[in-house]
């Protein structure tokens, strides 16, 4: 990894360097040798405050906290990079035991989305009950965002769907045939 430390009313001292190079040594795992990790220390009166910044993949990992002590400032800004970090490898292990691509999470945030067409992009899961078509027009009645209702009709034992009409103070019901 490469590693940039620049000084605002502070310069970097030879230990300070050689300290922050080892605690971002931690992170040689998670990125390859060719990351650039920019790393900016500034003091103002008693507050020493350190800011680090990785670009990896189109990702920002991004840290910054102001301590009495420079080193537990650089301390803090490690520990929030790592949060980061294993946060985003929790969501990919997550998303590939589901069975999503990998590729979604290190996405550059400067790719543009492509719309999809002609897929299914959202799929919603909920019980539906035996009840009265009658009853089912009462409960779509109470969910004004809601345009249709799902639900087994009692008399007919058939999955029916009910739905608001064009204006808005009608209903329609559609039944199967089969």
């Amino acid at each position: 990894m490469k590693v940039r430390i620049s000084g605002r009313e502070i310069n970097a001292t030879e230990a300070i360097k050689e300290y922050t190079e080892k605690k971002i040594s931690r992170l040689e795992k998670y990125f390859d040798e060719n990351t650039e990790v920019a790393v900016t220390i500034r003091s103002e009166k008693n507050i020493q405050e350190a800011e680090m910044q990785i670009n990896y993949q189109g990702v920002c990992y991004r840290a910054e906290s102001k301590q009495k002590d420079l080193y537990a400032s650089i301390d803090k800004d490690m520990d929030i990079i790592e949060g980061q970090l294993r946060k985003i490898k929790a969501r990919k292990e997550k998303s590939t035991k589901r069975g999503d691509s990998i590729k979604n999470f290190f996405r550059p945030q400067s790719a543009k989305t492509e719309k999809v067409e002609g897929e299914i992009v959202k799929i919603k899961s909920y019980e539906i009950k035996p009840i009265m078509p009658e009853d089912a027009m009462l409960k779509l009645q109470e969910n004004p965002k809601a345009q249709f209702l799902v639900f087994v009709n009692v008399e007919t034992n058939k999955v029916n769907v009910i739905h608001k009409t064009k204006d808005g103070k009608n209903y329609g019901l559609v039944e199967p045939e089969a």
